[in-house]
């Protein structure tokens, strides 16, 4: 998934209560970094987001989804010359100045 990218208009909103503390915090750290609260908060969030979604192990699905999962795993490999190429290529740690 992508974070917002340039051009893109944010165009939803949050309401977050913090303590006081909390939010001293989140501004020191976001000025630290250079960038505005808004910023450091949907990078922060996003990233963790991120995290969270990519170390889901158990995905539960209904018959049908099931049926499409199983029916994808089931086809062929597509063949992928420019994938092919490079891992024929010598490995970077392989690689000597």
């Amino acid at each position: 998934m992508a974070i917002t990218t340039p051009g893109q208009s944010r165009n939803r909103r949050f309401q977050l209560r913090a303590t006081a503390s909390e939010e001293k915090l989140i501004k020191v750290a976001a000025e630290r970094q250079g960038v505005n609260v808004t910023d450091f908060i949907m990078r922060s969030a996003c990233e963790k987001a991120e995290q969270a979604l990519s170390e889901q192990t158990r995905f539960v699905l209904d018959d049908r989804a099931w049926k499409a999962f199983l029916a994808a795993l089931d086809r062929p490999p597509k063949d992928k010359p420019r994938l092919r190429r490079l891992f024929q290529e010598p490995h970077v740690a392989t690689r000597r100045s």
